[in-house]
């Protein structure tokens, strides 16, 4: 099962290389969609010691504390997300709409995201930086827009380390607590997955199907 596989690339990766996965992983996930729920999800189950043969190792000293591991998954994964974030702003405001109108497929950034984006900025101002990353699903696509957007940057540091500090510390808090029942709700997460792909492949759907019947409606020919 594809999901089944995505899911264990990442677990397997965590469990390889523990910190510096979550780091990695966190800074892909501020400007592509990578994950990060699951990312710290496990990393919390792997700090509450729910694997004996997983350990969180920093800098070649295993944390014997749980409290002190799960504290140190949560950082790792919120400063990698804070610097993917940075490079996310970096390339919507030196790129500008422009370069990501031609290339931003490439980053799951469509023209309609962008739209979208730039109206909830309008409306929120700079505050979508910090709930956007804050949140599930939708904080991959919050950094770029911020960067079209010219959201001052040290504002944008300053409101994506809160969110992303939120996100990370929530999510690892929450595999903590799933601790040594993980491996018996993993199927669920794996259900997780699922639906959110195919809530996002049915999301595009509609939006193609309504593009295409509104340029009929504009269509005098139509």
């Amino acid at each position: 099962m594809l999901v089944a596989g995505i899911t264990s690339s990442i677990t397997s990766a965590i469990g390889n290389h523990g910190l510096y996965a979550v780091f990695g992983l966190l800074i892909v996930a501020a400007v592509f969609p990578a994950a990060s729920e699951l990312v710290m999800l496990y990393a919390g189950a792997v700090a509450a010691g729910a694997f004996a043969s997983q350990q969180v190792v920093l800098f070649g000293h295993t944390l014997t504390s749980h409290a002190a591991a799960y504290v140190a998954m949560a950082l790792a994964g919120t400063l990698g997300n804070v610097i993917g974030a940075a490079i996310g702003w970096a390339i919507g405001d030196y790129g500008g709409r422009p370069l990501l109108e031609n290339h931003g497929r490439i980053l799951h950034v469509t023209p309609a995201k962008l739209d979208r984006m730039e109206r909830w900025f309008d409306r929120y101002g700079a505050f979508v930086v910090l709930f956007g990353l804050a949140a599930p699903v939708v904080r991959s696509f919050v950094a770029i827009p911020a960067g079209i957007a010219r959201v001052p940057f040290p504002r944008f540091i300053a409101l994506a380390t809160v969110g992303c500090a939120a996100f990370c510390f929530a999510f690892a808090g929450i595999g903590w607590a799933v601790g040594s029942h993980y491996g018996s709700v993993r199927r669920y997460v794996d259900y997780v997955v699922l639906a959110a792909i195919l809530i996002g492949i049915a999301y595009v759907l509609v939006r193609v199907a309504s593009s295409r019947l509104a340029r009929h409606g504009r269509d005098p020919a139509g």
